[in-house]
């Protein structure tokens, strides 16, 4: 099963499926054994009374009939759960789609210092505009504008220069609704010698992605790739993957969070990274800029479903904090868990935990990203560290490989619930036997209440 990868969650659930199926079968034979039975007790009866049975035509005729019932029970019950299988693979809920439009540094060939990627995706009377920078710390900035129409304005002198604010804006002005972006500012190491998997004193001198050598943006449609590498990585590599959605969705690979239209999603992983120790664990810490509505706190949502990311009954929310019930403008979100396979199984997964958010800088998220300096006048900025792994988890140099998935995006964070499949299966499982068992009780309840007649001579 660990070979199906992806697919493996759907392989259970058809498993699953065939099990119930097969179980409800199974209740309607049971069904047809009670209903000979109670014909057979009649049929005694019957006899007793002095009553002549005939056992030719008729009874090949009743045979028959209760034969193609039963074959209409279990081609009726067949029909309805393959039609709820193909359904559930079927309907994706994509009701909303925005078209996509994908510029690398826009005005400027090949700028020194990082590369600048600009996604448009547009909406029917709104636009959310991606832009994804390696100036200074890798960072990802949302805009969402109330028009179809709005642009992108980048001033590549005052960019370039990261002193003054204004180098890049979305225009018109009036029509931004809502800001955020997330910066990768460190990566910590440190050795969990006691395998704790509590940071402590024993930090190594940290990793700053400013100062990383990134590499130019590889694009494949909405999809692109910033990898960077630093002389104390070894011969190995940090990397950060964006896509950018169209429709709604999941991801491919494990966590496989759902997205909307309006959402991207970072991956993030460790490649080959030289440990310092024979027990490292690191941390990433995240910083959240925005303007009126910056994410401040974390909330943690749980549920009964590890449907699409098995083992795993939580999400993490990082969304500004609100009164009242209004509805949040963005969110960062992820699943508490990491892997340390590329392709991985159920026991490549490690979880991870976040620190409480902290106001931080804004001077200092500025001077890291070029991006931020660019378009925030005066930041709001709160930090956070997610460290990977727990206490008897495998270290790091165990497989020198670790990944993490971030989705980003405006409005309301998607929210995972019980597919079409699982409630058929359900449906089928429980649902079926549970009628079987009534109607035998009432059968039974029904035999209890009848007089038996005496017998009587026929002379």
């Amino acid at each position: 099963m660990s070979a199906l990868g992806i697919w493996e969650p759907l392989a259970v659930k058809a498993q699953t499926y065939k099990t119930a199926v097969e179980t409800a079968i199974m209740l309607m034979h049971i069904d047809d054994i009670i209903a000979t039975r109670k014909k057979k007790d009649k049929d005694g009866q019957m006899r007793g009374q002095g009553v002549k049975q005939s056992h030719s035509y008729p009874d090949f005729t009743t045979k028959m009939a209760a034969k193609g019932k039963r074959s209409c029970r279990v081609s009726l019950l067949f029909r309805f759960s393959v039609f709820s299988f193909c359904y559930s693979l079927v309907t994706a809920g994509q009701t909303y789609q925005r078209k996509l439009s994908v510029q690398l540094n826009p005005g400027f060939h090949s700028p020194p210092g990082g590369d600048l990627l600009h996604v448009r995706a547009v909406g029917e009377n709104d636009t959310l505009h991606y832009l994804f920078c390696s100036q200074g710390a890798p960072t990802l900035l949302l805009v969402h504008t109330n028009t179809s129409s709005s642009t992108l304005k980048v001033n590549w002198t005052q960019f370039l220069d990261r002193n003054v604010s204004g180098g890049l804006e979305v225009e018109p002005k009036s029509s931004v609704l809502y800001s955020t972006a997330v910066v990768f500012s460190k990566l910590l190491e440190y050795d969990d010698f006691n395998d704790t998997a509590q940071p402590s004193s024993t930090f190594f001198p940290l990793y700053d992605l400013q100062n990383f050598n990134w590499s130019r943006l590889n694009l494949s449609g909405s999809t692109s790739l910033l990898c960077g590498t630093e002389g104390t990585l070894g011969n190995g590599s940090l990397c950060l993957q964006l896509s950018v959605f169209d429709v709604e969705g999941r991801g491919e690979a494990w966590p496989r969070l759902l997205h909307t239209a309006n959402s991207s999603q970072l991956k993030l992983w460790l490649d080959g990274v030289s440990p310092r120790s024979n027990h490292s664990r690191f941390l990433l810490e995240l910083l959240a800029v925005g303007g009126a509505y910056t994410p401040s706190h974390v909330e943690i949502h749980r549920s009964i479903d590890d449907e699409f990311t098995p083992s795993m009954f939580s999400v993490s929310r990082w969304v500004p904090e609100l009164n009242g019930s209004r509805q949040v403008p963005g969110f960062f979100q992820w699943k508490p868990v990491a892997y340390r396979q590329p392709h991985p199984v159920l026991e490549d997964a490690t979880s991870c935990h976040h620190s409480d958010p902290l106001p931080q800088s804004g001077e200092t998220a500025a001077a890291m990203s070029g991006l931020i300096r660019a378009f925030y006048t005066e930041p709001e900025v709160f930090g956070l560290n997610v460290s990977f792994g727990l206490a008897g988890d495998p270290f790091y140099n165990s497989t020198r490989f670790l990944s993490w998935t971030l989705l980003a995006g405006v409005g309301s964070p998607p929210m995972d619930s019980i597919s079409p499949l699982v409630i058929s299966m359900m449906a089928v499982g429980l649902g079926v036997p549970l009628v079987f068992v009534l109607l035998g009780s009432v059968y039974v309840c029904t035999r209890k209440t009848v007089v038996t007649t005496p017998y009587q001579p026929i002379n």
